[in-house]
């Protein structure tokens, strides 16, 4: 069942405040176009700024033992931790970018791991939301904007050309787009309709990120 107030968790960051760049994060599920817009957004914006495109999982060899324990077909909790430790890393890495002044793009963060692990362990545990929220609490790293590109799942999975894996199917991304419906409540999510052109969403992601740098 849905928890109803996502605002439980808290999201405070004790050096927040001495950070010099931004961090901004591209959500959805597959087949949303976030991967593709994040890169075109990368593109344009390194024209001006210092600017960091990263995703995960990551490249480390903790991001690949993710990508292998989803496709083996591992089980829910060993995928979920597999993704917090990955991202434990990575926050490290994020912390280092923005402080040296950069905008740092990244392609799925930690409301991926909510969204779809709550979808995942739903059927073993009441509240996996807030469990993944409570692991997540002593290192998260608040995005300053989160976008995130809303499609429905028969059209998001029509996109997808590659194989896909045991997440990549309708009833499922049903679930978990119910997830990060739930999810952007919050005031730092921006809702895209990821039906509209590439160039334009490019647009909208920019004209946010650039207000959010103050111009």
């Amino acid at each position: 069942m849905l928890r109803q107030n996502s605002e439980k968790f808290n999201y405070s960051c004790p050096i927040s405040s001495i950070m010099r760049g931004k961090f901004f994060t591209f959500e959805g599920i597959d087949g949303s176009g976030k991967t593709t817009i994040s890169k075109m957004v990368y593109e344009e914006l390194k024209k001006k700024w210092d600017v960091v495109l990263t995703k995960e999982p990551t490249d480390s060899w903790l991001g690949k033992s993710v990508e292998r324990a989803v496709e083996e077909g591992k089980d829910a909790i060993t995928i979920s931790l597999l993704f917090m430790a990955d991202r434990k890393e990575h926050v490290k890495e994020i912390h280092e970018w923005i402080g040296e002044g950069n905008i740092v793009l990244c392609d799925r963060y930690m409301d991926s791991t909510f969204a779809y692990q709550s979808a995942h362990l739903c059927h073993i545990m009441d509240n996996p939301l807030e469990w993944l929220e409570r692991v997540h609490a002593p290192f998260f790293l608040k995005p300053d904007k989160t976008f995130l590109f809303l499609i429905e799942p028969s059209i998001a999975i029509s996109r997808i050309k590659r194989k896909k894996s045991f997440f990549e199917n309708i009833t499922f991304l049903k679930k978990v787009q119910e997830y990060y419906i739930l999810l952007s409540k919050e005031e730092r999510f921006i809702k895209l309709d990821a039906t509209e052109s590439k160039e334009k969403l490019k647009e909208k992601c920019i004209e946010k990120i650039e207000k959010e740098m103050g111009l």
